[in-house]
């Protein structure tokens, strides 16, 4: 009988100790998903201010090339462009030193969109010079398949299947060259615009030829 009590209270013993342990157990879990959460956040954090800090430069850039090949340039002297052209290429080099990389996790139907889309901007982006109204046009009609709200002109609904088949990350960056792209084909265009009217006649010879 004595014997039996004993054997009982070791049982219920051991089941308070398994039972115990089982509650540390839970509780340091929580703590650690409670810390891996609040790293997670952290996380995302990090990758947004470095995706902020790669479009920065990437705006640096834009401006500093705008600067050198904006027609102020052109109406002052040798000397003063000279100087200016000097310090925008020092500020394009420093700015350049600034590496920043956000890599976005990519399944292989994503990377082969990526690729596609890559592939046809490139190739507009190569002809620019031979049409620039018809470059422009272009990239318009793919900048419309980007967007979400209601486009002013075509969608280049071939260009938008591609386009929603990347990762949202990539999409993103997408829309943001065709938009560099767009500016950098409109400021070519008034520099060109502007240039033709400054041509001059030359000066006639004396035979009238």
């Amino acid at each position: 009988m004595a014997q039996a009590k004993i054997l009982a209270k070791m049982n219920e013993s051991e089941r308070n100790s398994k039972f115990s342990r089982s509650l540390s157990m839970a509780d340091r879990s929580g703590q650690l998903l409670e810390s891996l959460d609040q790293l997670e956040l952290r996380v995302e954090a990090l990758r947004e201010a470095a995706t902020a800090m790669e479009q920065e430069k990437e705006s640096l850039l834009e401006m500093i090339q705008s600067v050198k090949n904006s027609q102020e340039m052109r109406t002052i002297s040798d000397g003063e462009r000279e100087e200016l052209t000097l310090t925008a290429d020092r500020l394009l080099g420093r700015t350049l030193t600034v590496e920043v990389s956000v890599e976005t996790i990519r399944n292989p139907q994503q990377q082969e969109a990526l690729r596609k889309a890559t592939s046809e901007i490139d190739e507009i982006a190569s002809k620019v010079l031979d049409d620039l109204d018809g470059a422009r046009k272009r990239l318009m009609s793919l900048h419309a398949a980007c967007i979400t709200e209601a486009p002013l002109g075509p969608v280049d609904q071939k260009f938008q299947t591609i386009v929603i088949s990347c990762a949202l990350e990539d999409q993103k960056k997408i829309k943001r060259r065709l938009e560099t792209l767009i500016r950098n084909v409109d400021n070519t265009g008034k520099t060109i615009r502007i240039m033709d009217q400054q041509k001059v006649d030359l000066p006639k010879t004396s035979n009238g030829n």
